[in-house]
């Protein structure tokens, strides 16, 4: 393992370099890895792992992740079967269901978790709070976890530009005695950049905050306040997008994502810079006590509890499609549409 200062904390890593592919190749050549669900992650990983030249079969229910798969190059019978089959097929089961997913198909699952299995997360959320979610693994068999960071779109895309996402990984049994390497082996399989080690209760708690915090919760809440102040002092619609979103996502998030947000206060305006350093003050402590609650109801199980409550409710996706359609139809995000459209390269 590399040791890496970060920022002062001196971490342990694992990158290409000191585990490289071929490594990884030769630690799973006799493991089938089933992939159980072709939504969010599955084909990112599965597709990978197929690249890469190991073997790899898919567990999905029919229907339109069916299909997919399909046109991805899975065939029926061959490297496509369904979950029940997968299972029994293969011997390391990666599941990458979704959380609600895992909870209805865990019985299944299980079923076929005989000591010869492994069984592979990609999310720590089954596991940590098993009290409320009945997953439970055998204690006779290995339990890993390599939790990319990003979306399975992204470890797909950024795999075939030769690049990756950094992922954490875990073990969380280890009966065999090598439940790490084959963590590592598969974390290298799926294309990650580099691999910092966690447990699946870390992982867990991480990745809701981050979810809910300035993955997702807290940029939209941000970006809407600040849209509607800017609106609600008469600036056009498309003034206040590109002064809260445009110029974020298309002018500021490469450069600081390549050189850090230091570099970005010290390459704008004096007056850009004069603002911004005046200001992260108030907005750092008008939001840490909102992180801070946030943390405590994702480790507190509050949150995985909501989530588990939802998702069991007969008409949960009827509710979610009406929520993700009033975002979708909100000003902000319809002036983001014609503003995309109105991008130099979308010119013919």
């Amino acid at each position: 393992m590399a040791k890496m200062n970060f920022g002062g904390v001196i971490e342990e890593v694992v990158t290409r370099e000191e585990f490289p592919l071929e490594k990884a190749r030769e630690i799973l050549k006799d493991e089938t890895l089933a992939v159980l669900g072709y939504g969010i992650q599955g084909p990112g990983q599965s597709l990978n792992l197929r690249d890469n030249g190991f073997n790899v079969i898919v567990g999905q229910r029919p229907g339109k992740s069916y299909d997919k798969a399909v046109a991805d190059g899975w065939v029926p019978g061959e490297t496509l079967f369904s979950i029940e089959e997968a299972c029994e097929k293969g011997t390391v089961i990666m599941c990458l269901l979704s959380d609600a997913a895992v909870l209805s198909q865990w019985p299944t699952i299980k079923k076929y978790l005989n000591p010869s299995k492994t069984l592979y997360f990609s999310h720590g959320f089954a596991i940590t709070w098993s009290d409320r979610t009945g997953v439970v693994p055998p204690a006779d068999i290995d339990v890993i976890m390599v939790a990319p960071k990003g979306s399975g779109t992204s470890l797909r895309s950024l795999f075939l530009e030769g690049r990756g996402v950094n992922a954490s990984y875990a073990v969380y049994q280890d009966v065999t005695g090598k439940a790490k390497d084959k963590a590592l082996a598969i974390g290298i399989g799926v294309g990650s950049g580099y691999l910092f080690e966690t447990t699946f209760q870390r992982e867990a708690t991480s990745d809701l905050t981050g979810e809910r915090g300035s993955l997702m919760g807290a940029i939209q809440g941000l970006l809407l306040a600040q849209y509607e102040v800017l609106r609600e002092n008469g600036h056009s619609p498309s003034e206040a997008f590109n002064e809260t979103v445009e110029e974020l996502t298309q002018s500021l998030m490469p450069l600081f994502a390549a050189n850090g947000m230091d570099w970005m206060y010290a390459n704008c305006s004096t007056t850009a810079q004069r603002g911004a350093l005046d200001w992260m003050g108030p907005f750092h402590d008008a939001i840490k006590p909102v992180v801070e609650k946030l943390y405590a109801s994702v480790k507190s199980g509050n949150e995985a509890q909501i989530s588990i409550d939802s998702n069991s409710q007969p008409d949960y996706r009827e509710k979610l499609n009406a929520e993700l359609k009033a975002l979708h139809d909100s000003e902000m995000w319809r002036t983001a549409e014609v503003v995309r459209k109105l991008r130099p390269e979308n010119e013919v």
